[in-house]
């Protein structure tokens, strides 16, 4: 493992310098703003943070990556002294543009950049998603949704410790390509995941499922506003690290250190 590896507990703050993420595009797309929003999650205890320049929400359309590498750049070059960075991208181009930047791990939606993430001497975040983006909340089928995640992480693991990759991390993709009763199936699956052997990242901030849930027990339909999943966030990121999971992916970052606390 590299010198500035992870331990175990930590918190990936998310960082997205987009204008139509789910939660907050548009905060971020200026580059000041982004900066000084990276710098608070580095105060508020992210030992990574995560700069992506392409939403990845349930029907989003695809960004080039000239605009992503446009967006990113900045951002990862003025924190990467600070923190981990670590690049959220599907693109080659943009993880090799983002590590010259100085970030230090890709993290791969696509769970197709190992080769890259080898090359570069980087770590590396396999995420199970069904499709892309645009397609992948398409009446999303499993036989069993847990076996299969498992097994085409471990596959993807696999493959980049053997291309040379040192530092492999596994993400069940909570909410890409599932409905909410495969996330709540993979979320209470999280310990067969961590007895993979492989270090899990989970992401389930503000997540639509969550806020679905707290609709469903104010006896309302629908869902609540992502600024309104905070609760359920926090609640299953307890989950996720009592389960053994190491890093949880989050945007409250300071609630969600004290919650690893409070399980380690």
């Amino acid at each position: 493992m590299p010198a500035d590896a992870v331990a175990a507990g930590a918190v990936m703050g998310v960082l997205n310098v987009t204008p139509d993420s789910f939660s907050d595009g548009g905060r971020f797309l200026d580059h000041g703003a982004a900066l000084e929003h990276g710098r608070r999650l580095v105060e508020e205890g992210a030992a990574i943070v995560d700069v992506g320049g392409e939403s990845t929400r349930p029907g989003a359309d695809p960004v080039g990556p000239e605009e992503e590498v446009r967006r990113v750049l900045p951002v990862v070059a003025g924190l990467a002294g600070r923190v981990r960075v670590s690049i959220d991208t599907r693109h080659a181009e943009v993880a090799r543009a983002a590590v010259s930047a100085g970030a230090t791990i890709v993290n791969d939606v696509s769970a197709s950049l190992g080769e890259v993430a080898a090359e570069l001497g980087v770590g590396w975040v396999a995420m199970h998603m069904r499709g892309d983006p645009r397609t992948m909340q398409d009446e999303p089928v499993y036989g069993d949704v847990v076996a299969e995640v498992r097994d085409f992480l471990v596959g993807r693991a696999d493959w980049a410790a053997e291309a040379g990759v040192g530092e492999v991390w596994i993400d069940p993709g909570i909410g890409f390509g599932k409905t909410s009763r495969h996330n709540l199936e993979l979320l209470a699956a999280l310990p067969a995941l961590v007895e993979t052997g492989w270090p899990v990242i989970v992401g389930v901030s503000r997540k639509r499922f969550l806020g679905v849930l707290a609709a469903a027990s104010d006896g309302t339909d629908g869902q609540t506003s992502p600024d309104d999943r905070r609760e359920g966030s926090i609640a299953a990121a307890t989950w996720a690290y009592a389960s053994g999971v190491e890093v949880v992916r989050a945007h409250d970052v300071l609630a969600t250190v004290q919650a690893a606390q409070v399980v380690g």
